[in-house]
């Protein structure tokens, strides 16, 4: 069965970094329908994405494996966000994932064994890692402070840093950059991004733009789990008994 932490077996949907995934052309007719639906169509969830955040995100099993991450974010409330999290923000990109968004408020609330899937946005925004694309910095700023003060749980369910041309095998936790190693961003990747979006997270730039930023008071042990137990998390698929109501015929 699937994990997380392994390579599924090879099958023609793997192959070489950015595959495209297989499958024929969108045809006329599927476009001509599309067209029509958009204009008859309210798409009311897809409309309530607001913001579009750039990131880098890590495997919670493998923090070596980094990749670069768009999050197209929607808000519930003030205190929960809900985001569709692509590989790049192109018209052909790839939806790799979700990551749902809280208040420290709500987080308290958790159970401990799920506060373990979470983790904290402090460092990832005080280093500049997280930014909303072309939004001015004094524009962002207050939602950059209360950013910095939530919890994120994020699930990956297209591993494309691996070579997947279509979701294979389980999903895997996603955890965010930290200050310490091995959960620190790779410069390189850093450094990319900057330069396509025209952002400097350098000490000189996002930094120090929020350094000055409150941090939370506490943040709780659980979240980063791998901080303190050195340890992550991979998702196992095995068989299990169906419950079922009433006997199958």
């Amino acid at each position: 069965m699937s994990s997380s932490d392994q390579n599924p077996a090879a099958t023609p949907a793997s192959g070489p970094d950015e595959p495209s995934p297989p499958g024929r052309p969108t045809a006329v007719s599927s476009q001509v329908l599309d067209m029509g639906a958009q204009l008859v169509q309210a798409l009311k969830p897809v409309r309530q994405m607001k913001q579009h955040a750039c990131s880098i995100a890590l495997y919670a099993h493998d923090l070596h494996r980094q990749m670069e991450v768009h999050h197209f974010v929607s808000r519930l409330n003030q205190d929960v966000l809900q985001c569709a999290v692509y590989d790049s923000d192109k018209p052909s990109a790839r939806l790799i994932g979700v990551e749902y968004i809280v208040s420290d408020t709500i987080f308290e609330g958790l159970p401990p064994d799920e506060q373990r899937l979470w983790h904290s946005h402090a460092y990832e925004v005080k280093a500049g890692l997280w930014t909303d694309v072309a939004v001015p910095e004094a524009l962002q700023s207050s939602e950059m402070a209360s950013l910095a003060k939530t919890y994120g749980k994020f699930w990956c369910t297209w591993q494309v840093d691996r070579g997947d041309a279509l979701p294979l095998g389980a999903p895997a936790l996603m955890v965010s950059p930290q200050a310490a190693e091995p959960g620190r961003a790779r410069a390189e990747l850093v450094r990319r991004r900057d330069e396509r979006y025209g952002v400097d997270s350098s000490a000189g730039g996002l930094k120090a733009a929020r350094v000055e930023m409150d941090e939370p008071e506490w943040i709780n042990p659980n979240a980063d789990y791998w901080r303190l137990h050195r340890k992550g998390f991979a998702v196992d698929v095995v068989p299990a008994e169906m419950k079922r109501h009433a006997p199958f015929p």
